[in-house]
């Protein structure tokens, strides 16, 4: 089969590599469509160093089921032929996190994608565990279920920040994540959303998506978020994590207001303790999503193609996959997200 392999920083290639079978438990999928994730992108570029020359990657994907013992397929509910998306954090299923479905949580955790020795999606084949395996709704296009991974993030975000009808809102980012946290407080049925993004392509995209925008370049995020959104924020989801973003967020919101830190810019960050203290707000960790985030999510999805329709700025096939990480990495594409279409349905 061909696999987009890594061979160190900003060098991929698509090769031939040998075709994976499912052991006993796992199901092999075929790859219809694999999103170019931004840890993928941190990766290719050397600056996380958690990709490994040699390995393969990819987490965001949907395929169909192909292969799979039939008392596996059985105790997953899966059929072949089937269209899945796939949960990839793998946890161990027996520490205290994983059994309060908090596989994300899990010491022992593997993740497709990041896991060198593991199968994983920017290929033609893969295999997974087969409760990994999440089926999508029925009538959802398909290339919806790449876009699940990344929305799973955000509703996870906004769920850990108790995100209810009638919220004020406030995203930092507009990137995939923050356009997954505007996705998600909506979903929760946020009264307003606003937020704070400096590129344009992005903050165009996350007004389609029904959000009101402003530049931190050019305003000062903590006056215009009161002024735009009406009063101070009730919740703000963090999805750039810096010291300055999480400054912005203490600033821009309301006295025992929580503010979720998803983003994870930058591994130390400096803030104000008395901001927190004094005005009594919550600052909350968000990380990846549980089990039932994830699944969630995936019937979700099924409802909301109007907007995911939006997401998706850039298709490649084989062909065009190396290219499309490089112009991602030097910021000669302005693509939000970019799909890696296996059977070559690329179109730029």
């Amino acid at each position: 089969m061909r696999s987009l392999v890594f061979h160190g920083p900003r060098s991929i290639g698509v090769e031939e590599t040998p075709d994976p079978a499912p052991a006993t438990g796992e199901v092999l999928l075929s790859i219809r469509a694999t999103g170019i994730c931004g840890s993928d992108l941190h990766g290719y570029t050397g600056e996380n160093g958690r990709r490994h020359a040699g390995q393969v990657m990819g987490h965001e994907t949907v395929g169909h089921v192909r292969g799979g013992d039939p008392d596996t397929l059985t105790a997953a509910g899966l059929s072949l032929g089937e269209a899945v998306t796939v949960n990839p954090v793998i946890g161990c299923l027996s520490c205290e996190s994983c059994l309060d479905g908090a596989e994300q949580a899990c010491p022992d955790r593997r993740v497709i994608g990041v896991d060198p020795t593991i199968s994983s999606a920017f290929a033609d084949f893969m295999v997974v565990p087969a409760r990994n395996a999440v089926a999508l709704p029925s009538g959802m296009p398909e290339e919806h279920g790449a876009l699940v991974e990344p929305l799973a993030v955000g509703y996870h975000a906004a769920r850990r920040g108790r995100c209810s009808p009638g919220e004020v809102v406030l995203v930092l980012g507009g990137g995939p994540i923050g356009q997954a946290c505007v996705l998600a407080a909506r979903r929760c049925g946020a009264e307003r959303i606003l937020v704070s993004e400096p590129d344009e392509h992005r903050a165009a995209l996350v007004s389609a998506l029904g959000a009101d925008t402003i530049d931190p370049r050019a305003e000062n995020v903590a006056e215009s978020s009161k002024r735009l959104l009406g009063r101070p924020a009730t919740l703000v989801l963090d999805a750039v994590g810096s010291s300055t973003t999480l400054g912005d967020a203490l600033a821009a919101s309301a006295r025992a207001a929580r503010v979720v830190l998803v983003g994870m810019n930058e591994p130390d960050v400096a803030l104000s303790a008395y901001a927190i203290s004094t005005a009594e707000r919550e600052l909350i960790g968000a990380f990846c999503y549980s089990r039932d985030d994830f699944a969630s999510t995936a019937s979700w999805a099924g409802t909301a193609g109007e907007y995911l329709d939006r997401l998706v700025d850039g298709r490649v096939g084989w062909d065009g996959a190396a290219g499309a990480f490089a112009d991602l990495a030097s910021g000669t594409s302005s693509a939000s997200k970019v799909l890696v279409l296996p059977d070559d349905r690329g179109e730029q």
